[in-house]
């Protein structure tokens, strides 16, 4: 089979996830995601999909423990293909935990999960302080006055956040413009 372009492979995942609802998962939703997964192995949405709504059925013929393995091995495979993305991380953690009693391990992955979430946002949050700055009006240096602060009390110890927010500080010093109202 050719290769899936990403909008084939977006909409047929889609159409998969709108076949049933999120509470209850119908076999028919189990044959498409593993067809799927069959044609895009590495589609790490389709891995956590499948590894969820595992979790949720009943599968005639198969018992708990071959549905854990199976659930385990797609939450495995998602974090691996992820290059260990927080989401993997963290429904990883959670399956241990809840279903292998492995807490150590999860108490692990989901510290490296919520450190690969936090340099995200602080990627996000810089990005977005560098923006506003560089539009220099009231309202964007407002927002991003808000912003600093908010930065400020999540990731206090961020050189890159701290160079982002002292520039901010520095534009609304110049302009007279305070978080509050976007006036000086």
């Amino acid at each position: 089979m050719a290769h899936l372009t990403p909008e084939e492979l977006l909409k047929r995942f889609q159409s998969i996830r709108e076949a049933g609802d999120a509470r209850h998962t119908t076999l028919e939703q189990l044959r498409l995601l593993r067809e799927l997964l069959q044609d895009c192995p590495a589609f790490a949405p389709g891995l956590l999909e499948l590894a969820r709504r595992l979790q949720l059925a009943e599968e005639p013929g198969l018992d708990a423990e071959e549905a854990f393995t199976e659930v385990q091995r797609l939450l495995e495979q998602a974090v691996l293909v992820s290059r260990r993305s927080a989401p993997a991380l963290v429904e990883l953690g959670y399956f241990l935990d809840v279903f292998r009693n492995r807490e150590a391990e999860a108490l692990a992955l989901w510290e490296e999960g919520a450190a690969t979430a936090l340099k995200t946002l602080e990627d996000a949050w810089a990005g977005m302080l560098r923006t506003w700055a560089g539009e220099r009006t009231r309202e964007s240096l407002a927002k991003a006055l808000r912003l600093a602060d908010r930065a400020e009390q999540l990731l206090p110890g961020s050189v890159r956040l701290q160079e982002e927010v002292e520039r901010v500080r520095g534009y609304a010093r110049e302009d007279g413009i305070s978080k509050s109202s976007g006036e000086g």
